[in-house]
């Protein structure tokens, strides 16, 4: 018996949830049995990111150049560790960034609305924050170096 529910929005969550319940043996996705099928879930997501999402790519490439920049101008370990974490968490929100615009289409389809709206807004304004900040602390760490070897 469903509980007392005041919108459509919620109506929709429960009959979704029952439904999911009832379905569970017959659902379209795979719960992974033991740690290399995770794995194997997970590079397929990575896969997906990389084909589908255009700023994903770009991440990974500025990621990488920016990492090989570091290693050639001689960047100690410490400062790498620090450029090679800020550049991840940019990978891992962008991936947060493409689930959640994901879950956002599966729910309410090409129809509009504020609500989903907002999570989209509020997931990409994610990865931009993570994007600056990182760019921000290469600066930082590959600037001094850069003058360095131009001798200025």
């Amino acid at each position: 018996m469903a509980p007392e529910i005041s919108n459509d929005s919620e109506r929709a969550v429960w009959d979704m949830s029952n439904t999911l319940k009832r379905s569970n043996k017959r659902s379209s996705w795979k719960i992974a049995k033991d740690l290399p099928t995770s794995f194997l879930y997970a590079a397929k997501g990575l896969r997906y990111a990389f084909s589908t999402q255009r700023n994903f790519r770009i991440h990974v490439a500025f990621a990488l150049g920016a990492l090989v920049l570091g290693f050639l101008l001689g960047l100690d370990n410490n400062n790498l560790a620090i450029m090679a974490l800020t550049a991840t968490s940019v990978l891992v929100v962008e991936l947060l960034n493409t689930a959640i615009e994901s879950v956002v289409d599966l729910a309410i389809g090409k129809r509009f609305h504020p609500l989903a709206q907002i999570a989209k807004d509020c997931s990409a304004g994610a990865v931009l924050v993570a994007s600056i900040s990182s760019v921000l602390i290469a600066v930082l760490l590959l600037f001094p170096l850069l003058l360095q070897k131009l001798e200025f």
